[in-house]
């Protein structure tokens, strides 16, 4: 590491003020909703990272950062602190190679449960376990698994920039869960048409009629509607054969698709809990009291039958 001068530190002060910076939504306490931002938060949180994440976490609610970019393996972002030229900011983390990808989306495929989850635009908190199982853990065990880089002259890795970039990351994956899966190499649309090529291959179902090629020129004619074109359920009933109320009364509670011998098993933790709840108050042991009891839970767990 280059030495620093104390010109490097000349005009550290408060950040200065910005306008339409990306703020977070949390006004106070903690930040992050669902169980991914804070499952995320709180394994950053456990690097004992200290007041750094303090600091970082009121830039998010300033409003300091002025961009945040999301791809395979990389955030970027441009982080505006003391100085008129804001920061640029970049947190790596190895994307899950193809062949990885490829057997974790075998396995969502083959369960209903997840791929209707997945397909509904939900990340069920199960996920992670099955992710874990396939050797493809969604969130880094240590801080050495991040690659993070920031051009202000601060010491501290994470400083105040990276922080602010970490709590604003984890609001993006409360806005889009599937951001953390893009973050780890597969995008919202890659991955859901993944699963619906395996899904239709094992159910032979027909999938639906692709919109991707461009409609022809529309002359005047056909660009009059038609109002007596069924509409809505309607059009979507149109061309189905009718089925006499009595053949169809006795099967009105079967699956309309073959069910699994038995429903997906749940697997969870010991800290299952802890994950529920947030980051104890500083005054009663902060992150570090979360961390405590987490190897308390594993230490005195039930041992697995």
């Amino acid at each position: 590491m280059s030495e620093r001068t104390v010109s490097d530190f000349a005009d550290y002060g408060r950040p200065r003020r910005v306008d339409g910076g990306l703020r977070a939504r949390s006004a106070r306490g903690a930040i992050g909703r669902s169980w991914w931002s804070r499952r995320f938060l709180e394994v950053l949180e456990s690097f004992a990272l200290g007041t750094r994440l303090t600091r970082g976490r009121s830039y998010a609610r300033a409003g300091q950062v002025l961009t945040l970019d999301i791809a395979p393996g990389r955030v970027s972002a441009v982080v505006q602190g003391s100085r008129p030229k804001p920061y640029q900011v970049s947190i790596a983390l190895s994307p899950f190679p193809a062949v990885l990808w490829s057997r974790i989306e075998a396995e969502l495929a083959g369960q209903a449960f997840f791929s209707a989850r997945l397909l509904a635009g939900d990340l069920p908190d199960e996920l992670e376990e099955l992710f874990a199982a396939a050797g493809a853990p969604l969130f880094p065990a240590g801080v050495d698994e991040l690659t993070q880089r920031c051009n202000c002259p601060d010491f501290a890795v994470p400083c105040k920039h990276l922080a602010a970039t970490f709590y604003l990351l984890a609001e993006a994956f409360d806005a889009d869960p599937f951001e953390l899966l893009h973050w780890r190499g597969r995008s919202r649309a890659e991955l859901l048409d993944e699963l619906r090529a395996r899904r239709v291959a094992t159910t032979g179902a027909t999938p639906p009629q692709s919109s991707a090629e461009p409609p022809s020129e529309p002359d005047c004619a056909a660009a009059v509607v038609d109002v007596a074109a069924p509409v809505g359920a309607a059009r979507a009933l149109t061309g189905l054969s009718a089925t006499p109320l009595a053949e169809a009364a006795d099967r009105f509670w079967s699956a309309p698709v073959p069910l699994p011998d038995r429903p997906p098993r749940l697997v969870t933790g010991t800290d299952l809990l802890l994950r529920q709840l947030g980051a104890p108050a500083p005054a009663i042991g902060g992150p570090g009291l979360l961390e405590r009891l987490r190897r308390a839970y594993r230490a005195f767990g039930p041992a697995d039958s």
